[in-house]
């Protein structure tokens, strides 16, 4: 059943791709950087340039998102780690200047979330600006950033569901995993070739190519928006239901304290719902005061 595998090696046998000596890093001019750290810079770059397009599409001054970029950035890795932290405070509690090493992963993207959009909304607020009507414009860019960001985890070996032998299933030296992340299961399915490996689902994969759907279908709908923050809602529930069903699938779920429950499969579904009653209840009232513009017109129009 194997493949020669060595360590370092990835492999996804059923498509017939082997990956040989992936590194995790590299050195310039001595300095060693991971390509984790790498991948999420061009992913915030990539958001960047198309928070910039969507703003000139709108007629928005662009120094605004010039302005956000930077403190939204901070503030976003800060809140990132922070959320990582307090649900996985037993890695840390004996070494709490680890807290601060974030070379090697340790970020989670639901506390960035959080805290771009709380400085988005203290932004908004120092400019005088509309909340939702600059959230919309940056939102797209946020997912578009995230879906190039999960390939950090891959080049990490990290955010990786458990065993299958379905078609996309991915093959990893032992070695080269956290063994935090190696659960009973996949312990079981261990396989052994030139060393020992499992075989997992790439969920890194399957949020990153549907983190792309959801930013097509904000680009496409953009224009056909009918109130400022739909496009925002539109991200916190097709987010919301991809982290909902995705955390279900993976081996480093943060939890809940003293309990089984994901933190981040509770929050997704939260999002979700509460997006779509959001959504609901503007509709609703955007089709009542329609009624009632008819109503008043009509009205006039029948007055003597």
């Amino acid at each position: 059943m194997g493949m020669n595998m060595n360590s370092g090696d990835i492999s996804f046998p059923h498509l017939g791709i082997e990956l040989h000596n992936v590194p995790t890093g590299f050195n310039v001019f001595g300095i060693h950087i991971m390509w984790y750290g790498v991948l999420i810079t061009i992913g915030m770059a990539a958001g960047f340039a198309a928070a910039l397009r969507q703003a000139k599409k709108e007629h928005v001054d662009t120094e605004l998102i010039w302005d956000f970029f930077i403190p939204a950035i901070i503030f976003g890795v800060i809140g990132a780690r922070i959320y990582y932290v307090v649900f996985f405070w037993d890695m840390y509690k004996d070494n709490p200047l680890s807290v601060f090493n974030i070379r090697e992963g340790g970020l989670a993207i639901y506390g960035g979330v959080i805290a771009a959009i709380l400085t988005c909304y203290i932004f908004t607020k120092i400019k005088k600006i509309s909340f939702l009507k600059f959230l919309d414009i940056c939102i797209p860019g946020l997912i578009l950033g995230q879906a190039i960001g999960r390939w950090g985890n891959f080049m990490n070996r990290e955010v990786f569901g458990r065993y299958t032998d379905g078609l996309f299933a991915m093959r990893l030296p032992i070695v080269d995993v956290r063994s935090r992340d190696v659960t009973m299961e996949l312990a079981e399915h261990m396989f052994s070739d030139n060393v020992n490996y499992i075989q997992v689902m790439p969920t890194f994969l399957y949020e990153s190519a549907l983190n792309l759907l959801i930013f097509l279908i904000m680009i496409l709908y953009r224009k056909h928006k009918k109130f400022q923050g739909e496009i925002t809602l539109i991200y916190l529930g097709g987010y919301g239901i991809i982290r909902f069903f995705i955390e279900g699938l993976r081996t480093d779920r943060l939890l809940l304290w003293n309990t089984n429950i994901a933190v981040s499969q509770l929050l997704g579904m939260i999002l979700f719902l509460f997006a779509v009653g959001a959504e609901v209840v503007v509709r609703v009232r955007m089709a009542r005061k329609k009624v009632i513009e008819k109503q008043n017109s009509s009205s006039e129009d029948s007055t003597p």
